[in-house]
């Protein structure tokens, strides 16, 4: 995102509104090959919930997220991202009387302490852009919503396919906020704009299409909450490519991933397997 709307320079090359346009539109392209072979196969009662995981999930945040990044730093909007899990739980648990254990809380509570604890090593926070936060807080409410409904009302479907047909109905109405805000216009021919909407397409085919693929493929395989916890390593990969750029890791940031992945591995099917197997050899 940081690529698609600032140049070297940090000077404004996509305003938020095309990047986060186009980032959803090549994520229906890239999914579009698809769409003939799946979109025969589905029956049409599953229509409303496909088109609305595209909007919940994806196009709605996406903006969200892009207008954030305007005013926030990654730092931020990465703890606040992390916030997913807790509307997962809460959505779940309020809509489809999901239960969640005692100690699934107490994981996401430790993964959430971890982000705290690697924000304030950083020490860099501007309360006057704040507000500009409350947008990533509705971004994590609307994928708590978004993850249930795949869990709970897609569970027959491919993630695949939920992908493919809900990113594709996002073509239309992203090709029509690119073309209002002028971005077809735009001096391609000019380095920085090849620049910045390479970046802002790689988000759409890798960081979206593909992404998305995999996460919904978690969300069928394992529960909610385990996939929506895994917001909890964003950091960690954030930490990984400022190191790639030459930024210092320093050991309260290795610490804190340790505090963070803790907080995931106790949210896993695999804690609760580990849990069992001991308790057995204790009896035995």
């Amino acid at each position: 995102m940081k690529l698609g709307l600032y140049d070297q320079n940090s000077h404004e090359v996509l305003s938020a509104y095309q990047v986060a346009a186009l980032r959803v539109f090549s994520a229906g392209i890239t999914l579009l090959p698809f769409f003939i072979t799946k979109v025969s196969r589905l029956p049409s009662s599953t229509w409303a919930y496909l088109i609305g995981t595209g909007f919940l999930g994806l196009f709605f945040p996406a903006f969200l997220f892009c207008i954030a990044e305007t005013k926030i730093d990654s730092g931020l909007a990465g703890i606040l991202n992390a916030l997913t899990p807790f509307f997962a739980i809460l959505v779940g648990y309020t809509v489809y009387k999901n239960d969640i254990s005692r100690i699934h809380i107490l994981g996401l509570l430790i993964g959430f302490g971890g982000i705290i604890l690697l924000f304030a090593a950083n020490n860099k926070i501007s309360y006057a852009s704040l507000g500009y936060g409350g947008f990533i807080v509705l971004a994590t409410i609307l994928y708590g919503f978004n993850n249930n409904i795949v869990k709970y009302k897609l569970s027959g479907i491919p993630a695949l396919t939920i992908a493919t047909l809900s990113f594709v109905s996002l073509i239309i109405p992203s090709g029509i906020v690119l073309w209002f805000t002028g971005f077809f216009s735009l001096p391609f021919h000019e380095t920085v704009y090849l620049r910045s909407t390479l970046a802002t397409c790689v988000l759409g085919m890798v960081g979206t299409a593909l992404a998305w693929v995999l996460l919904y493929t978690l969300i069928k395989r394992s529960s909610v909450v385990f996939a929506s916890a895994v917001t909890f390593v964003i950091p960690g990969v954030a930490l990984f490519w400022g190191w790639i750029y030459g930024e210092t890791i320093s050991l309260v940031q290795v610490m804190s991933l340790v505090v963070i992945l803790t907080g995931v591995y106790l949210t896993t099917p695999m804690f609760q397997k580990h849990k069992e197997y001991f308790t057995a050899g204790s009896k035995n």
